[in-house]
């Protein structure tokens, strides 16, 4: 994954760090996103163990979830669910991190579970970036590497 790219002004626009729980329990993939996020300003809480995200987000509510959605033993969109079916969780953003994006059922399971969107692994950090400020409400179009 690249990570040569000055985020330091991010999120400069903004005065609240927004928190984002990143979820995946490759413990490489989650240290280089943890990094990443908190270079572009973003307050960060790394989770590699999906049983502890639903207690962990009640205790200290993110603004977004990035999401992997296959994990073990509790999966991303069994998570998802969760959240979606709490009163406190129901309007944190869910992002799903996935190499099966395109599979038509998984697009059904993901928005049935409350999942917003995802990005499709591997990812550039400036589409995840981009990804993620599109879905705080911050851009009107997500990055488009292919239009200039």
């Amino acid at each position: 994954m690249e990570t040569m790219l000055d985020l330091r002004h991010v999120g400069e626009h903004v005065t609240k760090a927004n928190r984002i729980f990143v979820v995946d329990d490759n413990i490489e993939l989650l240290e280089e996103l943890e990094n990443l996020l908190k270079l572009g300003g973003y307050e960060v809480t790394a989770i590699c163990d999906g049983t502890q995200v639903f207690e962990v987000a009640l205790k200290n509510k993110p603004d977004l979830v990035l999401l992997d959605l296959k994990m073990a033993p509790k999966t991303g969109f069994q998570i998802a669910d969760e959240m979606k079916n709490s009163l406190l969780l129901k309007d944190v953003p869910v992002v799903a991190m996935t190499g099966f994006f395109t599979e038509k059922e998984h697009i059904l399971m993901m928005k049935l579970c409350g999942i917003r969107t995802a990005i499709l692994k591997p990812f550039m950090p400036l589409n995840l970036i981009s990804k993620i400020e599109f879905v705080l409400g911050r851009r009107f179009e997500e990055y488009d590497p292919d239009v200039t």
